[in-house]
């Protein structure tokens, strides 16, 4: 508009008929004259409406800075039209518009008539007022605008000042809050020290606790070994009778005592085996079970219980079933055993079956092994017995739970044998559950995995090769006359639930023992006294020794022994020291060197393998276990084939 109004009143003044306002503008790369206004001007689409600078006679008036006049200007050049006609003009001049020698703008006028020289003069003057208007203009909208933008600020200032206040007062009310939570913080942080220093003083506490319980059960279990030792041998050469002097009763007598004794070690290894279990120290030893040897061997040794009670017994395997299972065979069979011996206790008439197959399904999802198994195997127990009623089932499995266990019930027991088998069944990766109507009968499931336990259940180490949940067995040395190592040494003594009968007609006869010359080392009489008794009657040469140092006396004064029999527990110099003592003297580096002992936890035959030992008897002692171990070293013992 501006621009527009100049030219109106400007060109009237120089008798001009035709103009343009041309101003400048700043782009990237370089200043450009653009068309703003024209007086009498039209527009033509082959001439331009901007100019850089230099371009044209608009541009060069704009980079020179100085006027430029045509006079003479051809009539094709611009045409000044208006209603009644048009004519070329004659006359053009440019002027550029400067403020403190700048160009702002560039004004291009065109006449009929010539331009005077004072229309010259007068030009050349209003430009420059021009420049100064056009600066002012500029400067007034560069104000305006700024102002505008100061305000706009401004206000945005003041909403962000409010904002910062309101976000001042939040964080106020935060930190208070934050201070609050500090207290309570500092406050929870306090009981929770003080409860993990009351759970680091129980757990303490537990440590020493089962620290003595298992220092009590070893010792309990070595005290009561110690008679039961002497009751069981001495029980079991009377109820041999071998100089056929008492009568029948007599002999019955002995039997009653004999097996009464048994019961008692029976229940002191399933105190044991539960002790064990709770306490962790459980392991596992991985192998091929195959399923055929194993119901062959369950059926032969509970067909005579069954037949003594008339009742049917049958196993059967399932079409399909995998020959085998990778588990640990000797806690397959002590589960199953005690199962079966459960239902043939509890079962007065009908039958005892077993059921062997694949499942895919009856367990928990809690058992993830299980359910991540490629196969499982499920072992089924089923009895027609007295059965277990809905709320006996949810406790049976507890340690030391009964079905009944009221003053009048019908059977006994302790209750740890299902407690233990769950123990076992879980460290197997598997699982077991109860099925039962009173008065009809139960089923005991038990399901593995057939590819054996997930890693981090597995604890089979070479360690482990102790047996963890039954008396230690006794082992068979090597029959080459050199001193067995640990890794030599094979567990050969039956399970204690029963023995194989093949393996029982294979054991050597007390006669076998005569001419050999056995060193007896003990402190307690009641074993010295029953183990000669023992030894004796098969007409071996028994020499005593009540201590260790009386021990090593001997065998220096008595270069012929040719088995030691080493008690472990013994005051001064335990059976440890004493056998370490025995193979520090060279002659002595072979000497076989049995450990008797009644202790009979975990690791306990390691150590005494460890100690120099040459092989292992757990008290109370089995003849036929302490004859196989002695059967290698007898002097007329012959090299294995």
């Amino acid at each position: 508009e501006v621009s527009s109004m100049i030219l109106s009143e400007l060109a009237p003044l120089v008798s001009a008929q035709h103009g343009v306002f041309y101003s400048i503008t700043s782009e990237s790369d370089g200043p450009v004259l653009r068309l703003q206004a024209g007086y009498g001007y039209e527009e033509r689409k082959h001439l331009s409406t901007s100019f850089r600078m230099g371009e044209g006679l608009v541009g060069q008036c704009a980079k020179e800075k100085q006027r430029i006049l045509l006079t003479d200007v051809p009539g094709d050049y611009v045409k000044i039209n208006s209603g009644l006609g048009e004519s070329p003009p004659l006359n053009i001049i440019v002027l550029p518009v400067l403020f403190e020698g700048v160009v702002r703008a560039v004004v291009e006028l065109a006449s009929f008539s010539p331009f005077s020289v004072t229309h010259q003069a007068f030009l050349d003057q209003i430009t420059e007022s021009i420049g100064l208007v056009l600066n002012t203009i500029e400067a007034d909208t560069l104000t305006e605008n700024l102002l505008k933008q100061s305000q706009s600020q401004s206000e945005e200032l003041r909403s962000q000042q409010e904002e910062l206040s309101e976000s001042n007062e939040d964080l106020g009310r935060q930190a208070k809050l934050l201070a609050e939570q500090n207290i309570e913080a500092e406050k929870k942080n306090q009981e929770v020290e003080e409860s993990k220093r009351l759970v680091e003083e129980k757990a303490g506490q537990l440590a020493v606790s089962s620290k003595y319980k298992s220092e009590f059960i070893a010792n309990m279990s070595h005290e009561l070994r110690t008679p039961l030792n002497s009751l069981l041998i001495l029980a079991q050469q009377l109820e041999d009778n071998p100089d056929k002097n008492m009568t029948d009763t007599q002999v019955e007598y002995a039997s009653v005592i004999h097996s009464s004794g048994q019961e008692l070690l029976e229940l002191l290894n399933s105190i044991l085996d539960l002790a064990k279990a709770e306490s962790g120290t459980v392991t596992v030893e991985l192998a091929e079970l195959p399923i055929g040897q194993l119901c062959s061997g369950l059926l032969r040794e509970f067909d005579h219980v069954a037949k003594a009670k008339g009742l049917d017994y049958s196993i059967d395997i399932a079409p399909g079933s995998p020959e085998g299972i990778v588990t640990d065979p000797q806690r397959v069979r002590q589960i199953l055993k005690n199962l079966l011996s459960n239902s043939f206790k509890f079962t007065e008439r009908g039958e005892v079956h077993v059921q062997v197959g694949q499942a895919d399904r009856g367990w928990s999802r809690e058992t993830t092994s299980l359910a991540g198994a490629s196969s499982v195997m499920a072992i089924a127990v089923r009895d027609t017995g007295i059965g277990i009623d809905e709320a006996q089932q949810r406790r049976i499995f507890e340690a030391f739970a009964q079905g009944d266990g009221t003053t009048a019930r019908l059977y006994g027991g302790t209750g740890l044998g299902l407690s233990i088998s769950r123990e076992l069944v879980g460290l197997l990766g598997g699982e077991i559950t109860v099925a039962s109507t009173p008065g009809q009968g139960s089923t005991f499931t038990v399901y593995l995995p057939s590819d054996g336990p997930a890693a981090g259940l597995r604890g089979g180490t070479p360690d482990s090769a102790t047996r963890a949940l039954q008396p230690e067995g006794a082992a068979v040395a090597p029959t080459n006359g050199s001193l067995a190592s640990p890794e030599s040494i094979q567990t050969a003594r039956s399970e204690s639930n029963g023995r194989d009968t093949s393996a029982a007609e294979q054991s050597p006869k007390v006669s076998a023992l005569e001419g050999t010359k056995i060193l007896l080392v003990d402190d307690d009489f009641r074993n010295i006294f029953a183990l000669s008794a023992l030894l004796e009657r098969g007409h071996a040469d028994v020499v005593v020794a009540e201590s260790g140092a009386d021990a090593i006396a001997i065998l220096k004064q008595t270069p012929d022994i040719d088995i030691v029999l080493m008690d472990i527990m013994m005051p001064v110099m335990d059976g440890y020291a004493t056998i370490r003592a025995i193979r520090e003297i060279n002659r002595f580096k072979t000497l076989p060197v049995i450990a008797v002992t009644g202790k009979v936890m975990a690791g306990e035959r390691k150590r005494c393998i460890d100690a120099g030992a040459t092989d292992y008897v757990p008290k109370p002692i089995d003849t036929a276990d302490l004859l196989g171990v002695l059967r290698p070293w007898l002097p007329d013992a012959q090299p294995a084939a």
